[in-house]
Formats: structure tokens, sequence, C-alpha cells
């Protein structure tokens, strides 16, 4: 499958950051989108786009002059075969009680850890990226501080990996949804190479719009590592599908993005309660007011 990139650079982090939230309404829609403060000294930020479909210049183009930024400089990747690549380079990751390795590291689980095996496929989550690896420390934190989830859903699951990190940990089922019919099938397969079957449900399904978690609600632990625009959509529906006294995992936001999703969370019935950066990405934990 070949790959597209838009890059660009413009002067002004606020307008980086709203560019790259309009960006994710094209069509084609970017498979992501992220922004950088370069680190040249040049106060300048880029903004870059990953089609799997050649994006629409006329867009990129209207978008760039609207936001004051220079033109898109628009490039197709080589194919590249991206399992093979990340095999080779994908180390284990260790988050607190967590270990997140592929097949050809078993060898490498520490005694006394929980292994969750991810191997390199079309979905994203595999422990290395910051906001991944953020929802995992987060997760730990709360096992630490006593907190027990009877009723979990990781939103957006990817490979699955947070809905298997709950599974193991607690006793009750977990249910993993994705809008992307690839990441179900994902998340499904690694579910059971983890021999947890029966314990994590995989569905499709659009944020919360499903019969199955409309009928499991109220959960008192939602995992969704997703993007700023989807998150904000969310939030009514987070609320309304979560009991008082739950938590929430938010992440796949920039630094900068984070207040704003703080704020618009407040105003849901959510409150604060630890916020960690790794890198550029920010992970929120937020508990639903009673």
């Amino acid at each position: 499958m070949p790959t597209f990139t838009a890059l660009t650079t413009l002067a002004d982090g606020e307008n980086a950051n709203r560019m790259a939230e309009a960006m994710e309404d094209m069509d084609p829609a970017p498979e992501g989108v992220g922004v950088f403060e370069m680190e040249d000294g040049s106060g300048l930020w880029e903004v870059g786009g990953y089609f799997t479909a050649p994006p629409d210049d006329i867009v990129l183009s209207l978008l760039a002059a609207a936001w004051d930024a220079r033109p898109f400089a628009i490039s197709e990747l080589p194919e590249t075969d991206w399992v093979a690549k990340v095999r080779r380079e994908l180390v284990p990751v260790e988050a607190g009680r967590f270990f997140v390795y592929g097949g050809h590291d078993t060898d490498l689980l520490p005694a006394g850890r929980i292994g969750l095996l991810i191997e390199a496929a079309m979905a994203f989550g595999t422990g290395h990226h910051g906001t991944t690896l953020g929802c995992l420390r987060a997760l730990d934190r709360l096992i630490d501080a006593g907190f027990v989830a009877h009723n979990t859903v990781d939103i957006g699951c990817g490979t699955a990996v947070l809905a298997m990190a709950a599974a193991h940990v607690w006793p009750d089922p977990v249910m993993a949804s994705d809008i992307d019919p690839v990441a179900v099938e994902v998340a499904a397969a690694n579910v059971a190479v983890n021999g947890l079957t029966g314990r994590v449900d995989c569905i499709e399904a659009t944020g919360f719009d499903h019969p199955v978690l409309r009928d499991r609600a109220p959960f008192d632990l939602v995992f969704a590592n997703i993007l700023k625009g989807p998150l904000i959509e969310l939030a009514p529906s987070m609320a309304r599908a979560m009991a008082g006294g739950g938590y929430a995992i938010l992440s796949g936001l920039l630094n900068a993005q984070a207040e704003s999703i703080i704020q618009v969370y407040d105003e849901n019935g959510f409150a604060l309660a630890h916020r960690e950066e790794i890198g550029d990405w920010t992970t929120l934990t937020l508990k639903k007011r009673q």
C-alpha cells in the first residue's frame, strides 16, 4: 500500500495546531497528523499528514493559505515491508508491571511481569509510541492506587493492548472497539494470541454508538487513545456512558492540545486526576464526578 506525506511549516504554533485539526476533516482523510516545533532554532512549526491515497492538493493549498503556512510538499514514500522492519527495530517496552513485546522477544519477558504480546501489524498501538506508553503507565498508577475496574472499554483500540492489559489484572470482561475493521481484526487476533479469548470482546463501532456498548454502560474505566478532534466530539457521550467515580484515560494528544481537552472534559463532568508528558505527547487521567 503506497503512503503519501504532506508537510509544511509555519511560524505560529497555535495556527499549526488548528491547521492540523482541519486536516483531519480532509477527504481522503489522513491516517495521522503530527505537529512538531522544529529544533533548529528557526521558531518554525512543522505540520505533517500521512495518507494511503493521494491527498487533495487543492485542499492543502487552501489550508496553507488560510493558516499562513508555506505550500505543502507532497511526496510518495517507497513501499516498505513495515512488518519486517518493525520486527527488526522495535524492542520490548516496560510500563510498570506491563511488558509489551513481539514474538521474537518472548525469551526476554521478565518473571513477575504481565506480558502483552503484540506482533507488528496494520494497527496502531505497540507500546512504543508515547501515547500508548502513557496509557499503560496511567493504568499502572490506578492499579497501584487500589482502583478496581469492573466494566472497562477501550475506544479506538488499535491492537487492543490497553484492553488486554486491563483484562490481565481484573476478572471482569473488557470491551475493545475501533472504527477501523482492520484494527478490529488485528485486535481479535492479538486477544487470541494472548490467551484472552472470552475476556476481551472486540467490535467495530464509532465511539459509544453501538448497541452492545449502550447495553454495557455505565463504564467505570474508559481508554480513548485517539486524536484531539474525536476526543472533543466524544466528551458528551463518554460522560453519559460513564459511572460517577470512574476514570477515563485519554491520549493521542500533543502537549499543546492537552489544556483544551481538560477544559472540554471539565465542562462534561470530569476532573483532572493526573497528567503525564512523554516527548511531544500527553496522557490525561480524568475522574468522572459523582
